[in-house]
């Protein structure tokens, strides 16, 4: 779908402001972006965008000699784009600025979505985070994705670890077996040998489906679940740990960012890799309130055993073998480099998927 275009900029003059006592007047820019999103901002990733991107952004370009402003325009909620099309959205221009949910684009940008390819490799989300502020930064694989879809990249977005919630207790694989569930993009293939039947899905459906019955749970984490409500609908948890994702990023269109005066291209990265901490940072603080929240709801949580998790892990097939055969040296370079930065930070993935590469 052609969604066209290119992010307008205005820069206007609104008035002088004078430098001490006798000095000229400056004028100050004041830049127009739009920002957007397909999620509320409720959600953990454009809360991350509307209270610390922005604002971060306002911060520094006042400590750097208030030359420029920004007259914000946020459509966030999915006013702008829905979750099928967050990549199209801010590559034709529609938005300057916007989240980017790579977990849906497999096809047009499949790198990105190694982390998926790879469950049950780490449940720590802010390591994810630095993992892959790294990766974009250093893999010139990553960056040509994002540069090829006509975006700048500015900040990582991840997911605590998913687990399954559903309108039925889980505490054997068999217990999955004739199954619909929710699992978003190329999470389905986390279920492949259990006998469910995986639902393509986001968090912004999940709750009307497991209600009417299209499915009857979902793959997902505490900080999306709890502000979503699904909880009162799938009212049991199982923890599995399939671990915690890298869900995409905060992007700004490529035409939209270059005619950005240079101080302000400056500021905008560099709050974006603040936004990447604080983000990461938040969802610990948000999936802990958030799990205990949905308890005192009553939420009914549950273990997956030891056993079953192992099975699980053990069952699945070679999910990353055909990713790998479909996207090349790119992405097994990008597979390596990931494991590489796991065991590098003493992590010890329950399964090496990039083994034997």
């Amino acid at each position: 779908m052609k969604l066209g275009r290119y992010g307008a900029i205005g820069l206007l003059a609104l008035g002088l402001g004078l430098v001490g006592f006798g000095a000229g007047a400056q004028a100050q820019q004041r830049i127009s972006i739009n920002i957007a999103s397909s999620h509320p901002t409720a959600n953990i990733w454009v809360w991350a965008m509307k209270n610390v991107f922005q604002p971060e952004v306002d911060r520094l370009l006042r400590e750097r000699g208030n030359k420029y402003a920004i007259n914000w325009r946020e459509a966030y909620g999915g006013t702008l784009y829905k979750f099928t099309d967050t990549r199209a959205a801010v590559s034709d221009g529609i938005a300057d600025i916007g989240m980017v949910g790579t977990v849906w684009e497999g096809a047009a940008m499949p790198l990105q979505n190694v982390t998926y390819f790879a469950p049950f490799a780490t449940e720590d989300h802010e390591l994810l985070v630095e993992v892959f502020d790294k990766l974009t930064a250093e893999l010139p694989e990553l960056q040509k994705s994002w540069d090829s879809q006509n975006m700048v990249y500015l900040s990582s977005l991840i997911t605590d670890s998913y687990d399954i919630y559903a309108n039925f207790p889980v505490s054997k694989l068999e217990d999955l077996q004739n199954r619909r569930i929710n699992a978003p993009g190329t999470s389905a293939n986390w279920l492949q040998g259990t006998g469910a039947t995986p639902v393509d899905g986001a968090l912004t459906t999940y709750y009307t489906n497991i209600q009417t019955g299209v499915t009857q749970g979902a793959l997902s984490f505490a900080s999306g679940i709890q502000p979503t409500r699904v909880y009162e609908v799938a009212p049991n948890l199982t923890r599995v740990g399939i671990g915690a994702m890298y869900f995409g990023g905060v992007a700004a269109n490529k035409a939209f960012f270059a005619k950005l005066p240079k101080d302000v291209q400056d500021v905008i990265r560099e709050a974006g890799r603040t936004t990447s901490k604080r983000h990461g940072q938040y969802v610990s603080e948000r999936a802990t309130a958030a799990l205990a929240e949905m308890k005192a709801a009553g939420l009914k949580v549950a273990e997956l055993p030891e056993a079953e998790k192992a099975r699980w892990v053990k069952s699945l097939p070679n999910i990353v073998g055909p990713w790998i055969q479909a996207n090349g040296e790119p992405a097994r370079k990008v597979l390596k480099a990931y494991f590489a930065e796991l065991r590098s930070r003493g992590v010890k993935p329950l399964r090496s998927w990039d083994e034997g590469l």
